[in-house]
This record gives C-alpha cells, sequence and structure tokens, in this order.
C-alpha cells in the first residue's frame, strides 16, 4: 500500500466485502436506514466509503427526484404528437433544445440554488449562476443571456438586506464578468420565504442543429477527460446535500458546502468547449454540478455503453488532503467531463493548451456494464452505475388536501373585514393607486437590475421592465427569442393546481406581448418538505395543473427541477412553481415594448374584468390571504396571445403590457412610466360592461388581458381582428404625451413625477 494509500486509509472494495461489520455515517449523510439496506442489497456487500459518498449524493432530493419523478411524469405522458413539433431535445438531458427555424436552435433552463444562497448569499447565488450556464454549454451552445427569479422575505426584516444584497452581488458579479445580459426575472418579498429566499436561475443559448451535443459515454476504449478548475473542499455535498432537508437552527453550519465560484475561469471554460465543439473532439459532454464527478461519471456512463473505468488519484486537486470519497462528492465549480476518441486526444490537449485550461485523463469507456474507480490502483467503487445515477429509489408519498383550505378559500376578500372601507372617492382612489405602486412587490426594481448588464453582446432587443427578455440570434434575418418567468406563490397558496396553470398563463402572456409565438417552456418547482402530506398535495396539484395547462396551450416542458425541503421549523413557504416560456420571433425588430410612446395612439383594454382579488397585491397589502386566485382561463389566453403576436408582426400596435399582478391600475402606470408618456384614461364604459365598480376595474387581477397601444391609422384592422376572433376588447384611453400625468377622467390624475418617485424610492429606501 503506497504512502497516498496509507494516509487515506483507503477503504478499498475487497476490504469492504471482507468487513461487513464495519459501521459507516450513512445517516450522517443523509441517506434513509431503508435506503442504506438497499445499497447493500444492490452491491451485495457494505458499501465502501466512496461508494456511499456517490449513493448519498446522487440519491438525494436535489439530485435523483426521488419524492417528484411520480409526479413529473405527467410531463412527458400529455405530451401530443403536436407539442413535440418544434422539440429537438427533451426532458432527461442537461437542458431542452428547440427548433426556431432556419437551422438554429435555442436551449433554455431554470433551476434552483436556493438553501446555498440562504447559507452564503453571494457565492450561492453566483454559483447558480454559473451551474446554469454550464448546462447550456454542455448542449453544445453559446449562452446569451441568464435571468434571475427571486425571492426573499419582508423588506423590512434585519435579514432580508443581508440577503438582499449578498444574492443580487452574486448574481451580477457572476453574470458580468461572464458577458451574458440579464435580460429578466422577478424579485418578489413576502414573509413566507424569510427564511428560505428562493434563488432560481435561468440561462438561454444558440446553437445550429448540428451542434447538439448530449451527456452519454460511448464506445468502447474512448478516453474520460475531466477539465477546467481544480477540484477543492468548497462544495462538497454541496447542492444535493443542502437541498435534501429542511434548516434547523439546531444544526451546525453548511458554510464550507457553498460552492465558491470563479466567473473568469467559466468564461475561458466557456470559449474551450465551444471550439470543442466546432472541431468535433468530443464524442459526449456533461457538466460538473450538484454531486460532481459522482453525477458526471455514473450518468455518463449510464446514458452511455454503461461502463467505465476511472482512476481517482489523476483528479488534479486544490487541496491535497481531500479523501477520495470528498473528491467524488465535491461540488467545485467551472469543470467538465468528456468522453475523447483516442484519436482525437492530440487535437483535444492543443485546444486545452490553447486556452491554457488544465486537463485530466482519468479513463475510458468500457463495456462491462459497470463503473469502476480505483484510488492509486486499488479499487473504491464497482457499481452498475444506473444504480447510481437513474434507479435509485422512487418515493410514492402519501398526500392529502389540508382541512385548513376549505375556511381559507371560504374567507373571500370581496366583503371581508380587510375589504371594509373599500375606496371609492377620487382621492382615495388616487391614494390607493400611489399605494400599490409603491409597495414592496409592485415597487421598481431598478436598484437590482442596474446592478445588471441587460445589453452586452449587442443583441438584446428587450429587457427589464418590458414583460420579457428579448435577444436576437441570427443578425442576418433578424430571428430571435422571447423569454419571460413567472409564479405567484399566494395564487397557489390558495390553490396548487389553478396557482400552477397561473402561473403558465402569465409566462405565456408576457412572451405574447412582445410579439413572439410561444413555443416551450421550462419550470423551477419550489416546495416545503415533500415529507408533509400537505406539501405533497400542493406539489402533486402544481404539477398536475402545469402538465394539463401546457397541454391545453401546446407548449411542451423541455425540463427544469425541483426544490424541496423549503422549510424552516416546521413552516414550509407558499408553493411557488415558476415557470418560464420561451417564443420565437421572425424578426425582433418587430417586438413591442411595454410603454406607449406615441402621442394620440388609442388604448385598448382586451379580455374581460371580473371581481377577482383573492391572493391579489391589493388583499396583500390589506393583510387578507383567502378566497380564490383568478380563474385561468387557458382558452382565452391562446386566442388573446394570437392577437397580440398577430397584432405585434403586422404592425397593428406599437405597445402591449400584460395585466397580472395589481390588475389595471398597475399596469397603466408601468406602461405610462416606461417612457415617461402621459395617458388620459376612461373606465365608465368598462364598468357598465362588466359589471364592476371602479375600484374593481382598477384593482382585479382577472387573467387573459392585455394593455395595447394602436395606431389611429391601424384602430379599424386592429379592431376587426379582435372582432371576428370574438375577444372582448375596449378602447378605454388615448396616449396624451402632452400631460404628463396619468389622467383616469373624471376621477382623478396623478403627475408622472410623483407616480415616479413613488416607484423609485422603495428600494433604495431598504437597501441603499
Amino acid at each position: 500500500m503506497t504512502e497516498v494509500t496509507q494516509k487515506f486509509n483507503i477503504d478499498t472494495v475487497e476490504h469492504a466485502a471482507q468487513t461487513p461489520e464495519q459501521e459507516l455515517p450513512w445517516a450522517e449523510l443523509g441517506l434513509k436506514d431503508t435506503e442504506f439496506e438497499e445499497i447493500v442489497k444492490l452491491l451485495g456487500r457494505r458499501p465502501t466509503a466512496a461508494e456511499l459518498a456517490m449513493y448519498s449524493v446522487m440519491w438525494s432530493e436535489h439530485c435523483s427526484y426521488k419524492s417528484s419523478k411520480v409526479h413529473l411524469r405527467q410531463f412527458g405522458e400529455k405530451v401530443t404528437e403536436k407539442m413535440k413539433e418544434h422539440l429537438l431535445v427533451g426532458i432527461g438531458e442537461n437542458a431542452g433544445v428547440v427548433d426556431i427555424g432556419d437551422g438554429w436552435a435555442v436551449t433554455f433552463k431554470v433551476e434552483s440554488h436556493n438553501h446555498p444562497s440562504f447559507v452564503e448569499p453571494y457565492q450561492g447565488a453566483a454559483t447558480g449562476v454559473g451551474g446554469i450556464v454550464r448546462d447550456i454549454i454542455s448542449m453544445g451552445a453559446r449562452p446569451v443571456a441568464v435571468m434571475d427569479p427571486l425571492r426573499f422575505g419582508a423588506i423590512d426584516h434585519p435579514d432580508t438586506a443581508r440577503l438582499v444584497h449578498g444574492i443580487v452581488s452574486g448574481i451580477g458579479g457572476y453574470g458580468n464578468s461572464l458577458g451574458l445580459p440579464n435580460i429578466g426575472g422577478e424579485v418578489v418579498f413576502d414573509s413566507v420565504y424569510q427564511g428560505n429566499p428562493l434563488v432560481n436561475a435561468l440561462a438561454v443559448g444558440v446553437l445550429r442543429h448540428e451542434d447538439i451535443r448530449l451527456a452519454n459515454a460511448s464506445g468502447v476504449g474512448n478516453k474520460v477527460v475531466l477539465f477546467g478548475a481544480r477540484t477543492g473542499g468548497d462544495g462538497i455535498g454541496g447542492a444535493s446535500v443542502l437541498a435534501s432537508e429542511s434548516f434547523d437552527a439546531t444544526k451546525p453550519s453548511k458554510r464550507p458546502a457553498v460552492q465558491v465560484g470563479d466567473p473568469f475561469a467559466e468564461k475561458v471554460l466557456i470559449e474551450c468547449c465551444l471550439e470543442l465543439f466546432k472541431a468535433s473532439v468530443v464524442e459526449g459532454i456533461q457538466d460538473l454540478g450538484a454531486a460532481g464527478i459522482s453525477c458526471a461519471t455514473s450518468e455518463l456512463a449510464s446514458n452511455g455503453d454503461g461502463g467505465m473505468h476511472v482512476e481517482l488519484t489523476k483528479v488534479l486537486l486544490r487541496d491535497p488532503s481531500l479523501t477520495p470519497g470528498e473528491i467524488l462528492m465535491s461540488e467545485s465549480q467551472e469543470r467538465m467531463m468528456a468522453v475523447v476518441t483516442p484519436e482525437n486526444v492530440a487535437a483535444f490537449e492543443a485546444i486545452m493548451d490553447k486556452w491554457a485550461v488544465e486537463y485530466s485523463w482519468l479513463g475510458e469507456v468500457t463495456d462491462t456494464g459497470r463503473l469502476v474507480i480505483e484510488w492509486d490502483g486499488e479499487k473504491i467503487v464497482d457499481v452498475d452505475p444506473r444504480t447510481v445515477a437513474h434507479e435509485g429509489p422512487v418515493y410514492n408519498r402519501p398526500y392529502n388536501r389540508p382541512e385548513w383550505l376549505d375556511s381559507i378559500q371560504a374567507d373571500s376578500f370581496t366583503g371581508s373585514v380587510q375589504d371594509a372601507g373599500r375606496p371609492q372617492t377620487p382621492e382615495e382612489l388616487a391614494a390607493a393607486v400611489v399605494e400599490l405602486i409603491s409597495s414592496p412587490n409592485m415597487a421598481s426594481k431598478d436598484w437590482v437590475t442596474n446592478q445588471y448588464d441587460r445589453y452586452v453582446q449587442g443583441n438584446t432587443a428587450l429587457a427589464f421592465p418590458d414583460d420579457a427578455g428579448v435577444v436576437r440570434v441570427d443578425e442576418e434575418t433578424g430571428l430571435g427569442v422571447s423569454i419571460s418567468t413567472d409564479a405567484n406563490g399566494r395564487y397557489s397558496y390558495l390553490d396548487p393546481y389553478e396557482g400552477a396553470r397561473l402561473a403558465l398563463a402569465e409566462a405565456y402572456r408576457n412572451v405574447a406581448t412582445s410579439g413572439a409565438k410561444p413555443l416551450a417552456v421550462t419550470d423551477c418547482l419550489n416546495f416545503g418538505s415533500p415529507e408533509d402530506p400537505e406539501v405533497m398535495w400542493q406539489f402533486a396539484e402544481s404539477v398536475r395543473g402545469l402538465a394539463d395547462g401546457c397541454q391545453e396551450l401546446g407548449v411542451p416542458v423541455t425540463g427544469g427541477n425541483v426544490s424541496l425541503y423549503n422549510q424552516t421549523g416546521g413552516v414550509a413557504i407558499h408553493p411557488t412553481p415558476v415557470v418560464g416560456v420561451l417564443g420565437v420571433f421572425d424578426d425582433v425588430a418587430r417586438r413591442t415594448p411595454s410603454g406607449w410612446a406615441e402621442d394620440g395612439q388609442a388604448i385598448y383594454l382586451l379580455g374581460t374584468t371580473r371581481d377577482e382579488l383573492g391572493g391579489s397585491e391589493w388583499a396583500n397589502l390589506r393583510g387578507h390571504l383567502g378566497g380564490k386566485p383568478p380563474v385561468a382561463d387557458l382558452a382565452a389566453e391562446k386566442a388573446l396571445g394570437e392577437i397580440l403576436v398577430n397584432a405585434s408582426r403586422d404592425g397593428m400596435i406599437d405597445a402591449a403590457h400584460d395585466l397580472s399582478e395589481g390588475g389595471l391600475a398597475a399596469a397603466l402606470v408601468e406602461a405610462s412610466l416606461r417612457f415617461n408618456t402621459g395617458a388620459r384614461i376612461g373606465l365608465d364604459e368598462l364598468c357598465e360592461r362588466d359589471g364592476i365598480d371602479l375600484f374593481t376595474a382598477l384593482f382585479s387581477e382577472s387573467q387573459a388581458r392585455a394593455l395595447v397601444a394602436v395606431p389611429r391609422s391601424e384602430e379599424i384592422r386592429f379592431t376587426d381582428m379582435c372582432t371576428a376572433r370574438g375577444f372582448a376588447h375596449l378602447r378605454i384611453g388615448v396616449v396624451d404625451a402632452a400631460s404628463e400625468a396619468l389622467d383616469v377622467q373624471g376621477r382623478f390624475s396623478l403627475p408622472l413625477a410623483q407616480l415616479r418617485e413613488a416607484n423609485d424610492a422603495v428600494l433604495p429606501k431598504y437597501f441603499d
């Protein structure tokens, strides 16, 4: 036995077979007793320390989806052939790939880094961006943009500033250093997220059809290589362990488990990988994220010919004291693993040398059907890779509808104690509008987004505060994509099934308001503990709602992420299914901004307004959470989307803004402030047509609605199109550039300067 082997006191496969009585720390690594027993059964002996490390991270909730698999199958079961029309790569790979025409494809995905970001906000958020970008690289694509749906606790809580400053700085610091524009996302404040902030990161990349790469190790004799940053002690267990149990104040700090990122190393890695793809010198590739080398080796082997031999001592280390198990578990960033034919080894090494990227040849693909890992020539892992990567435990956890939900849904906002004294007079309504747009969730997020570079690379056509981010893909034709992410935890708390459909509807609507045709979906499903039957019911209902909604709208789920155990001290977050929708433009020159600028244009409200204030922002301001959320009418959403896309393409509208949180009041203010251009609005006809009072007209959050600004020359053509489709539409005002105010005629007039000050001042007040 060598000196190195002695130092680590290596637990070999042979030794494991001879010492069945040796106790192992399986519980400390997050395994259940039944799971440890299953591992022993699979191996026919106790696992080695290295095997135990591999199984513990790969069978974690974050990596194995063991509590969610049985429900996630619906995304595949409810996909029709029509929905697959543009789908090149679906669920199961590092990211989905969608055909957008002319030989171009787009890959996109959203994932969570919630738990690490609470423990270490800057690095947790930064490495969340880095991880999702590497997923995009591994598909063969050049990353072109990122987005960041975020949720924090109460804005005035002492700990919120720590999280906001660290997380926003981490996202901006990493994304800006990579030279990737941050084109959108969300920032929501709610006390329910106080101990469990949500940091979801989305990345999008572009590639030609022939450039698609998949994560598999095929070809017996092909070489396995690890390249990029060295492996260190940061991130041991990382997201795979952090995200697999609830936070508990009695447990030790998990700060060492949070990964440390280097965006400049990742930028070099991007360019290096793209050159590898262009030269066709890799057969398969996998990024190293959660579970590190454990994941990369087992997934590549499982997806390929089923066998791989690796010598772990060849891994380049930043910390030479790491044990083999720690090396396998480490989630150090900026690393990739590839499979290369012997003929391409020299070409691979030449590209590595050109970019000054370190690499180490670890082993080769075999036909044994086993993943064998050695340490200094001694076998420390000998497993069937499928049992590690794809055939782990599957739990059909019990779930039941919460008994308290009936009373919550019966507690409608309209007519409640909190609704007493509803604003009615002109002065009260004006004050209510100002209160709404100066609330934390409706206030300007410029304090956040100004820390991000939204226009680097020169291909951003729209970005926050517009409804969706738009990126040009092809300079010659103007071909491009639009992306939006949305979720409303309050809606999902009141009705998880409808809440998921509403998140999908809003993201779909935002993409359509930009002028793009919605094509595909990615999701990040954030929930509490799956061991709580009520939380599990919320999850099951949300998945069912999203799968049904995608089927109705005709857009497939291409991939995503599940984040469970977002729970502290027995208190779970609201169910928060974040939904990202991607749409395509033939020419981004036709994109539609969310605000008006041309004096004299007609302002139309599309859709019908009902008394739907359950879960609304106004109810939130009054401290009420009850009733039922707005109805998700996806047939109406689809019809509205077609109108918005066709009107944008044919030059019938110059601005479009969806109605969602904050209702018509928020949309009017945001559309006016977008280009600092006022409007005169009349709502009496709307109130009469829909049978509502003025307060409801302003603050209801009925869905399938949008505001559009129509040039006078296009009014007849536009209204004829709406009439022909049987879609409700009403002219409610006119753009008035000279007024410098939002004037709801006969009721109140609010100067844009006052609205701007109220809207802009909130986040700086708390975080500057």
